[in-house]
């Protein structure tokens, strides 16, 4: 493992904790992309009895999945409470008394990589923009498999290594720490799936680009949605002046018509937990196989 690109997720909890109260005014890209993901179910046909909404943040996803299938129970896992604080609605007492019937939503602190649920309990899981949060996605597959139901439908959404290339590219001509967290190629996604044991994956990919007025626009919408750089090998200290300016003056150099880009390169993908294989009906008493199947004694 390159420790360099580890997450810290006890830094990484902190920061989504600080930026859960203004997380809705930066977040468009985070909507923009669950928007498109929730279009992709127009062609799949299911209906989960359960659905588990991954690394939930605000709720955004929970509530738009709830609208589409108002009979199926929600599971929004966040690892940040505070999210969860922006996402649950605040309820009168006296509602509390006598449960509303129709969908209703359960809000667990947890972290993808080790899902606080048991086996088989969810018919999908849902993670729009998280699984760029995990330090081993491969595990993260199997803790997925392993509480959705057998037929269950995994979909999820992530960053490519494409993503913010622009801003990349700047800090490494200031200085050699690692300020841009790693992300994992789509082709590499789809093998780790395969390798878990899940079913037909299907795999795309786009760009998306956002334009700034300056680099601290940039900056500044990150840390609103808790995009902080928190792995292993981010320099401990503050960068310094000259290395920002350096940083900046190559960024400016990317400008175009008027405006930064930061580029997003977004990876949506889907499986399926496949049903358990079928045992061929009772076999012939006093031998395990049938005597057609039998090698010659």
């Amino acid at each position: 493992m390159n420790y360099d690109h580890t997450l810290d997720k006890r830094q990484l909890r902190h920061a989504f904790e600080r930026a859960a109260a203004g997380y809705d005014r930066a977040a468009v890209l985070q909507r923009e992309v669950c928007d498109r993901m929730l279009s992709r179910l127009n062609y799949i046909k299911y209906t989960p009895d359960i659905i588990l909404d991954a690394g939930s943040g605000t709720g955004y996803g929970s509530r738009k999945l709830a609208m589409r299938y108002p009979a199926a129970e929600m599971l929004a896992v966040d690892i940040a409470l505070a999210m969860h604080f922006q996402a649950r609605p605040s309820v009168p007492w006296w509602k509390r008394l006598s449960p509303a019937r129709g969908n209703r939503t359960s809000y667990l602190c947890g972290d993808i990589e080790l899902l606080p649920l048991k086996d088989a309990c969810v018919g999908l899981v849902w993670s729009n923009l998280t699984l760029q949060w995990c330090n081993d996605m491969r595990y993260t597959f199997s803790e997925v498999r392993r509480v959705l139901q057998p037929g269950g439908l995994f979909m999820f959404s992530t960053f490519g290594p494409d993503t913010l290339k622009e801003l990349r590219q700047a800090f490494r001509s200031a200085d050699n720490y690692s300020h841009i967290n790693r992300f994992t190629d789509m082709h590499d996604i789809g093998d780790m799936l395969v390798h878990n044991g899940f079913a037909t994956p299907v795999m795309d990919m786009e760009y998306i680009t956002l334009t700034y007025d300056d680099v601290i626009g940039v900056m500044r919408d990150l840390r609103a949605i808790g995009a902080h750089n928190v792995t292993q090998g981010r320099s401990r200290g503050l960068t310094g002046k000259s290395g920002w300016q350096k940083a900046i003056d190559h960024y400016e150099t990317l400008r175009i018509e008027g405006k930064l880009p930061a580029t997003f390169e977004v990876i949506y993908g889907h499986a399926w937990k496949p049903q358990p294989r079928k045992t061929i009906g009772k076999l012939a008493a006093g031998h395990p196989m049938k005597d057609e199947f039998r090698l010659p004694e």
